[in-house]
């Protein structure tokens, strides 16, 4: 990947009165429809979100994203807020407000993603995690290995969004609420 493909991958961090937005532009080489899948179905979605989504997908359906099904309690509640095929979806995620939008690019497809959060303290880590999410999404997409997520991955992109944004330093697989 080129310095100009890292740039062009990378989140920007926007004021958003008060609460901040991480957000993401990626161009995708498939069509929309087949992103849209991705976004929308559990085994393709499954691929890339970092957790499984149980409930419906429709606007106002509550949801709960687990990390693993199997253990009773695990995991938070969040709900379904708008979903418009093959354009849109946006959910609660726990505190969050996810937000994807997809529009036809040529023969691709541009994907916006949104993360709303609380505070900027922690918006690097946050960063950090959905640019690698979206970095398995167009592997996945494009049938090739994802890359995987390990300590020296987690350190050079977080590095890069604390540079830019600040914040608080995360350990890679501690949540944001240990402190080192």
């Amino acid at each position: 990947m080129t310095e100009t493909d890292r740039d062009a991958s990378e989140a920007t961090l926007l004021d958003a009165e008060g609460r901040w937005t991480l957000r993401f532009e990626r161009r995708l080489a498939h069509p929309i429809e087949r992103v849209w899948r991705a976004v929308m179905e559990p085994d393709d979605r499954d691929a890339w979100f970092p957790q499984r989504i149980e409930g419906d997908l429709v606007a106002g359906g509550a949801l709960r994203f687990v990390d693993d099904p199997n253990v009773a309690g695990e995991g938070f509640d969040g709900r379904c807020l708008r979903v418009e095929p093959p354009h849109l979806l946006e959910l609660e995620w726990g505190e969050d407000v996810l937000r994807i939008e997809l529009a036809t690019d040529g023969d691709g497809t541009r994907l916006i993603f949104l993360d709303t959060v609380a505070d900027q303290e922690h918006a690097a880590r946050t960063a950090s995690g959905w640019h690698h999410c979206l970095d398995v999404l167009a592997a996945t997409l494009a049938g090739e290995d994802a890359p995987e997520m390990d300590e020296g991955r987690w350190d050079e992109i977080h590095e890069r969004y604390l540079a830019r944004f600040g914040g608080e330093r995360h350990v890679w697989g501690e949540p944001p609420s240990t402190r080192r």
